[in-house]
């Protein structure tokens, strides 16, 4: 196949250089693993890039932290590690002051524990707020809880290619909800929800809330203090590029924590761990979220990647995120709309997080045989190609690469 064959037309082209050039954030690219196989890798929301500095650092902790030290290093280091980590998410991505964020479990768990803590703290509320476009672990963990605890789940069917306004959500509010649960990005469509306007509205009615943050954490700046947020979730495998099965993370604001009751009685979050005393005594602050055995190997790539974070600055990192979704949006409306590709993301950049979903239905043989040549999109049935950016480590020629491809395999299908 010629190079030609799959150039998107000069103008683009020349402006990926243009905007590469003038890009302040270009030299992080050269710290991440960049294997000459992968031609343009789109898919850093879903799982990001390793940095080169991990492959090391993880070298040195087996021969240093775990292979000299064994376990004495739990009494030196390691457990504080879930709350030390825990601080620099809050620091670097989530606008949030230290105390308030602990790294444990997976997203799934830590939903768990704190929609059931939350309920569990709204006595006499028998309502749980939640969209019916919510990412499926969301929504399968509102239903197991609701049914544990005899509440219901009022369901907003938002559009979604917009997703939950806060008048949908103003609508269901009453002195009957206990607990909002929303995603501040969509994981299709990448809309931001107004999270301070939604989180005041539920305030208003007495209802705590629950942010999912999976979609948010390193692209987008959050402000979780700032908005009075009461709790939020997040994973660190995807613009926190902690790696595959990397440990999750919760908030919880500081006049919350000792009034909550976590469901999952762990000897970790004990007060005194290691008294193994015969009575479960949590320990003060956010401790006491923590269940089981902290997962400290795994914590090392996400410490790497929240110190890149905040050399970058995450306004800077934001703004790098527009520019190339931007630029992905302006391709897909000049070149790939006239092969009936449609945008299904928000054109306001103050509402599209870091993603672009685009739709057509030839999108299912288009994403497989991208694979096959290198490129790496995400497919979201039934008929979205998604373009996730990782600002730090996506460059502007590359996604001009990829939909050079795209623009390829859709006019070979006759559009």
């Amino acid at each position: 196949m010629a190079e030609d064959d799959v150039r998107l037309p000069r103008a683009f082209v020349e402006r990926a250089a243009e905007l590469d050039d003038r890009d302040p954030l270009r030299a992080f690219r050269a710290e991440f693993v960049l294997p000459e196989g992968v031609l343009a890798y789109l898919d850093g929301n879903s799982l990001g890039r390793p940095l080169v500095v991990t492959r090391d650092r993880l070298a040195r902790f087996v021969d240093g932290e775990w292979g000299e030290r064994l376990i004495r290093a739990w009494d030196e280091t390691w457990l504080a590690r879930p709350t030390a980590v825990g601080d620099l998410i809050g620091r670097a991505v989530l606008g949030a002051a230290p105390g308030q964020t602990v790294v444990a479990d997976s997203t799934t768990v830590l939903l768990y524990k704190l929609v059931r803590a939350a309920v569990d703290a709204r006595p006499g509320r028998g309502e749980i707020i939640a969209d019916t476009e919510n990412f499926p672990t969301d929504r399968y963990v509102l239903t197991a809880v609701a049914a544990e605890t005899g509440r219901t789940v009022r369901w907003i069917e938002p559009d979604p290619a917009t997703g939950v306004r806060p008048a949908e959500v103003e609508a269901l509010l009453s002195d009957r909800t206990a607990l909002v649960v929303l995603s501040h990005v969509a994981y299709k469509s990448a809309y931001i929800a107004d999270l301070p306007g939604i989180t005041a509205a539920a305030h208003r009615a007495g209802a705590l809330v629950l942010w999912d943050l999976c979609h948010s954490a390193g692209v987008v700046e959050v402000g979780l203090d700032a908005a009075d947020v009461d709790l939020a979730v997040g994973c660190s495998y995807k613009f926190l590029n902690g790696g595959p099965g990397a440990p999750a993370w919760a908030y919880v604001a500081q006049r919350l924590q000792d009034r909550l009751v976590q469901p999952i009685a762990g000897w970790m979050g004990h007060a005194e761990p290691f008294a193994m005393g015969p009575e479960y005594r949590p320990a003060p602050g956010i401790r006491r979220f923590l269940s089981g055995t902290p997962p400290v190997l795994a914590m090392i790539p996400l410490e790497d990647m929240l110190t890149l974070i905040e050399r970058a600055g995450l306004p800077a990192i934001r703004a790098k995120s527009v520019s190339l979704t931007e630029y992905a949006v302006a391709v897909a409306d000049e070149v790939l709309a006239p092969l009936g590709v449609v945008v299904a993301s928000p054109r306001d950049p103050d509402h599209r997080a870091g993603h672009v979903l685009l739709e057509h239905d030839a999108m299912a043989t288009v994403v497989e045989e991208l694979w096959r040549r290198g490129v790496i999109p995400d497919f979201r049935r039934p008929r979205g190609l998604r373009i996730g950016l990782s600002p730090l480590s996506t460059s502007f020629a590359e996604l001009a690469t990829a939909l050079g491809h795209v623009r390829q395999l859709l006019a070979t299908r006759g559009g």
